[in-house]
């Protein structure tokens, strides 16, 4: 059975044809929605935006994200507003909103046939790769932290290999900062800064002109200065068991994360066990890399990260809104 979540379009979707457990229409506040339904059971929603109190405001869409399976939701939005924008619907790419639309056809398909990544790729880079650098110039450093959520998974070398393979495509604007850590001197790299906690908004404006701030954030709790967090797991069997025994909970604070294995040798099977198990999804599997060589896989990664385009999603760019317009 359905939820339905209406307001402003309530009445394009009186006649939908969909079997309906709980139907609400009024205006709500994001976190408000979240309450209602996080413990309620549906097989999908339908949620009018318009529904959403301030629902320009991306921060709203972030607290749905969040507290909500958006894998259930297909957000149907109100056409011609700035939330139908290339740049706004970037934004929901990013945070794993795959299912909007602006026609009741659109809500029917996406109820049947969910997009997955994929699908809705060229939308999130056509718009970053074609303002990256006006972008970052004007609005700051595009932020990408990455934690170790097993021990030694490897953010330092990552991260190190991770900007070389920025750098071939937006040369130096690339910086890199370690918090409370000193292990970026042994790269012998001026754009590899280590500095400590209460030194970090400092840094940032310093570097806010880069296109590229990749920050190791060790013990930092804080990773609110972020656009994107990659949580970096090495998935053999002794670093899990002793991941679970030290907190047998955090699986379930990575749902909805970016969860990259790193030094991975799993197969699609293993990985589909593995998300089965451990009833998260995971970002991308990463095998182990030689930090001396050029490394082609992390042209797949940067692309579903945003930050290139592939060639296969430069052939989708006038197709940017063919599946958003269903």
């Amino acid at each position: 059975m359905n939820v339905i979540v209406s307001n402003v379009q309530r009445n394009i979707l009186s006649g939908l044809d969909v079997d309906v457990i709980k139907s609400i229409s009024g205006e709500y506040d994001a976190n408000e929605l979240v309450e209602m339904f996080k413990n309620f059971f549906y097989n999908k929603m339908i949620l009018d935006v318009t529904a959403i109190k301030d629902f320009h405001n991306i921060k709203n869409f972030q607290t749905i994200a969040m507290g909500l399976d958006v894998e259930k939701i297909v957000f149907f939005l109100p056409e011609g507003t700035d939330v139908c924008t290339s740049a706004f619907l970037s934004k929901l790419v990013s945070m794993g909103i795959y299912n909007f639309t602006t026609n009741v056809e659109g809500v029917k398909y996406l109820l049947e046939h969910p997009n997955t990544y994929k699908q809705v790729a060229h939308i999130q880079q056509l718009n970053d790769v074609s303002n990256t650098v006006a972008h970052k110039v004007e609005n700051g450093a595009k932020i990408i932290g990455v934690r170790n959520v097993t021990e030694h998974a490897g953010a330092t070398t990552f991260i190190y290999i991770l900007k070389k393979e920025l750098k071939v495509h937006f040369g130096d604007s690339i910086i890199a900062l370690e918090i409370n850590r000193s292990d970026f001197q042994y790269f012998g790299d001026k754009n590899m800064v280590s500095i400590t906690a209460d030194q970090i908004h400092t840094y940032l404006t310093r570097f806010a002109g880069a296109t590229v701030v990749l920050i190791d954030l060790n013990d930092c709790p804080d990773d609110s200065f972020c656009d994107d967090v990659l949580y970096l797991l090495e998935p053999s069997t002794i670093k899990l068991n002793r991941l679970m025994r030290r907190n047998h909970m955090i699986f379930s604070k990575l749902q909805q994360k970016k969860i990259v294995l790193n030094k991975s040798l799993l197969t699609n099977k293993d990985i589909t066990d593995f998300e089965y198990e451990a009833k998260a999804k995971v970002f991308y599997n990463m095998p182990p890399l030689d930090e001396r060589k050029k490394n082609p896989i992390f042209d797949d990664f940067l692309s579903r990260l945003g930050l290139i385009q592939s060639k296969e999603e430069k052939k989708e760019t006038g197709k940017i809104f063919g599946l958003f317009r269903r």
